[in-house]
Parts: C-alpha cells; sequence; structure tokens
C-alpha cells in the first residue's frame, strides 16, 4: 500500500514537472529577437512596433521614483483606464538593451502591472500601451546614481 501511494506521487509529480518544461518552449516561440537585442531606443522600438504609429497618451500613469540611487532594481507600476488593453510594453531609452519588458494581457485584466527593472543611467521610462490594436505611449524621466545594468 505504501509503494502505491509513493508511485501515484511520483507520477503526479512528473506530470507536474513535464508540463512546466514545456511551457517555456511555446513562450520562446514569441520572442522578438531583433526587438530585445537592438542596442539603441529607435531600433527596438521599430523592431517591436514596425510600421505602426503610437500615440502620446495621458491616460497611462507610470508610478517610478523620480531619482533612484541603483538603477539595479527599479520598482514601476503602470495604470491605464483604457479598455480592452491587450499589451504593456516598458522601454528605458538608454539602456544597452531598451526593450526591458513586455506584458500579455487577457481581457478579464485591468490595465495594471507592477515589475522591477534595471535601469542603465538617466533616462525616461516609456511605456506603450496596445488598446484594441491602437497603440498609446506615455514616458517619466527618471534621474539613476548607480548603473543598474552593469
Amino acid at each position: 500500500m505504501l509503494r502505491r501511494k509513493f508511485l501515484k506521487i511520483l507520477t503526479s509529480g512528473f506530470a507536474v514537472f513535464a508540463t512546466g518544461l514545456l511551457t517555456p518552449i511555446k513562450v520562446l516561440a514569441e520572442w522578438n529577437q531583433a526587438a530585445f537585442s537592438a542596442k539603441d531606443f529607435d531600433t527596438a522600438i521599430n523592431a517591436y512596433f514596425p510600421n505602426q504609429q503610437i500615440h502620446e497618451s495621458d491616460q497611462i500613469n507610470i508610478e517610478v521614483y523620480d531619482e533612484i540611487e541603483n538603477g539595479a532594481v527599479v520598482p514601476v507600476k503602470v495604470k491605464t483606464n483604457l479598455k480592452n488593453v491587450k499589451t504593456i510594453t516598458i522601454f528605458a531609452d538608454k539602456n544597452p538593451n531598451p526593450l526591458i519588458a513586455n506584458f500579455n494581457l487577457t481581457p478579464s485584466c485591468s490595465g495594471f502591472i507592477s515589475t522591477r527593472i534595471k535601469v542603465s543611467e538617466p533616462s525616461n521610462i516609456i511605456v506603450i500601451v496596445n488598446d484594441n490594436d491602437k497603440l498609446h505611449m506615455t514616458k517619466k524621466f527618471i534621474i539613476v546614481h548607480e548603473n543598474g545594468c552593469g
């Protein structure tokens, strides 16, 4: 009886483990190598949003400190009242690789993310929100005293 319980736990644990291993393969299939490895902001934004118009918006709020002591850990919150938010993308224009992150949201999600990023030097934090296939952008300048990307 003990042996059966052990085997049952072992096989269910393996199934959970195997499922976890297969998920990253699917995620990597959607990786935009050109955008994430770009060395300047213009190249990154053009690779990630090719031939798309991006409109400035006051409906996106970036919560980040104005001045950061150590750029290795910069807490950032992004909120928007836009409806049907599909993605929230974060750039830091002076980073060695400006495209920092992209968050895919489901229709049931509100337009909010909270994360920590690395910033190399005083930069604009630029957020682009995809709402009903329209791109909206806002930015906020922050001062960084210690390089977080080196």
